[in-house]
């Protein structure tokens, strides 16, 4: 392990429409090491003390009670509870429990009715009611943080302030996990999460004091403790393949030593389902690094629509449900 600190990058003047300062140590960021803290992100604290207690309490319920909403009962929206040991990475259960959360969806609206995939109506607790509220304004006030970073994002390539949003988020794809990981021995390789880079264009993650965040920076891995007040930010796959590999999607794990029970709260700002995802005019030419990835995936060769790269990996995480979402 290194100690090399992650930047910290004050985003607030983005939200305000200006922060060209901002954008050039986002850009900075995402070359050198795909990660970086925001502060000034506009998300609450009270917005977060909420989201935390109302999941405690979730997490504190019996195991039957927190079944009743279990993610088989999503259905094809792929929401609800998982029990410890029912996700898995690169084919391992992870040391972890979690509600899975994305855009509230009504049966009228077009993504549901065609039927795709991971849209769809949430799955919230009956013996935790304040948690539908927590996850919903912190959802909102996380996308908003994400569609003004995506404007530094935009600018640090040089291109329109606006560009994401008219090419590839003006519906975009949001998905939000809480996950709950217990404390893991110290004498063997106990992974809350395995060592994996996230799917899309941008993740925003809350959480508590415990700590337990590694990131795979050039000169090794290094922990990503929390901030006060700060959002750890990285990028994901889809941004990797748009800039040809300038931008890189940088591989994390957690291992919770803490001794506690640890909270974080992963939220995901991606492209539309549908979007096609060509590589940017002036990154086109990137080279096959499969061989550094740690699935050896060219996400270079790869080609397709969000949502084809989206449910392919997401049905490895969970492959009795992948199973009933083809049917």
């Amino acid at each position: 392990m290194t100690a090399a600190p992650l930047p910290v990058i004050d985003v607030a003047p983005l939200l305000a429409g200006e922060g060209e300062h901002a954008a050039r140590e986002i850009g900075s960021a995402c070359r050198e090491l795909g990660f970086f803290y925001a502060a000034g992100h506009g998300v609450s604290a009270a917005t977060l003390a909420a989201l935390d207690a109302a999941s405690r309490r979730f997490f504190a319920l019996p195991e039957a009670r927190k079944m009743d909403i279990a993610m088989a009962k999503g259905g094809r929206a792929w929401r609800g509870y998982f029990p410890v040991g029912g996700e898995l990475t690169s084919g391992k259960p992870d040391l972890k429990q979690g509600l899975y959360f994305g855009e509230e969806l009504g049966p009228d609206d077009p993504r549901v009715a065609a039927g795709l995939p991971l849209h769809g109506a949430n799955l919230f607790p009956a013996d935790a009611p304040d948690l539908k509220p927590a996850v919903l304004l912190f959802m909102d006030e996380a996308a908003r943080a994400a569609h003004a970073i995506m404007e530094g994002v935009a600018l640090s390539l040089g291109l329109e302030r606006q560009y994401f949003r008219r090419t590839y988020t003006a519906r975009p794809t949001l998905l939000f996990r809480i996950f709950e990981y217990p404390a893991a021995a110290h004498d063997r390789e106990s992974w809350g999460v395995g060592e994996h880079t996230d799917y899309g264009l941008l993740t925003l993650l809350a959480q508590d004091e415990n700590g337990g965040l590694q990131v795979k920076t050039p000169n090794g891995w290094t922990d990503a403790p929390p901030i006060e007040g700060a959002l750890v930010c990285n990028i994901g796959d889809m941004l990797d393949r748009l800039t040809g590999g300038r931008y890189k999607s940088t591989p994390h794990r957690v291992r919770n030593i803490s001794g506690k029970s640890r909270l974080s709260f992963p939220f995901f700002f991606d492209p539309g389902w549908d979007a096609e995802i060509v590589p940017l005019p002036a990154h086109a030419n990137a080279q096959d690094d499969s061989g550094e990835r740690w699935d050896r995936a060219n996400v270079h060769a790869w080609s397709g629509t969000y949502g084809d790269y989206l449910l392919g990996k997401v049905s490895k995480v969970f492959p009795e449900l992948a199973g009933k979402v083809s049917e």
